[in-house]
């Protein structure tokens, strides 16, 4: 067994388990669900990338994406209609269009990958790796981007503050009303029976809404 063996090993399993997820993605009825089965797809390309020596961006992408998709997720149940993890919902709409898409999408990068003559040129080894690649993707926009990045911090800290105990549908502690699949002519009336009991109660700030 030759010395790269173990590698190519580990290469096929993360590029099996990247499609495997990314391919449950739109097989689950849940989009939190959804939300973390891509984020486990990020998790085995960026493992492939560690395994390239490219251990910088493929640890920024995992940790970019753990972050993104626990947000998304957030405010996914927050603030959706029917709120996501709780009802079942379809998470593909024009499936011919959409499978299409994905199948053509597929072949053509598949195509390039297998088809194509990549030079075999190592990189030489530098220390100062991480900055030089700074420095290539962003250039001048490198001030730009570290504002960006500081922005969106603020939003997942908002994100979670926003997430409070008392939630769309209630307080969570005495069981909110969840909306069913079909709103019938019951759960209307609970549910506006509920906000008028919301709008007789004292705001966070002490006051009347």
């Amino acid at each position: 067994m030759s010395t790269s063996a173990p590698v190519d090993v580990l290469f096929v399993l993360f590029a099996a388990g990247a499609i495997a997820t990314a391919y449950l993605v739109f097989r689950t009825d849940s989009m939190v669900r959804a939300a973390y089965w891509l984020l486990a797809s990020f998790v085995g390309v960026g493992a492939i990338l560690v395994l390239l020596k490219a251990e910088f961006v493929g640890l920024v992408l995992m940790l970019m994406m753990a972050g993104e998709m626990t947000i998304m997720a957030f405010v996914m149940v927050m603030f959706m209609m029917n709120p996501a993890g709780l009802n079942p919902m379809l998470m593909v709409h024009q499936h011919k269009t959409a499978i299409a898409a994905g199948v053509t999408s597929f072949l053509v990068l598949a195509g390039a990958a297998l088809l194509t003559d990549f030079p075999n040129a190592p990189a030489t080894q530098t220390s100062r790796a991480t900055e030089e690649l700074g420095t290539e993707l962003l250039g001048e926009s490198m001030l730009v981007f570290e504002t960006a990045g500081a922005a969106l911090l603020g939003t997942m800290v908002g994100a979670v503050a926003v997430a409070s105990r008392r939630g769309r549908y209630g307080d969570a502690e005495e069981g909110s009303i969840e909306p069913p699949l079909q709103p019938d002519e019951e759960w209307a009336q609970a549910s506006a029976h509920r906000t008028e009991e919301d709008e007789h109660e004292p705001s966070v700030h002490g006051g009347h809404s």
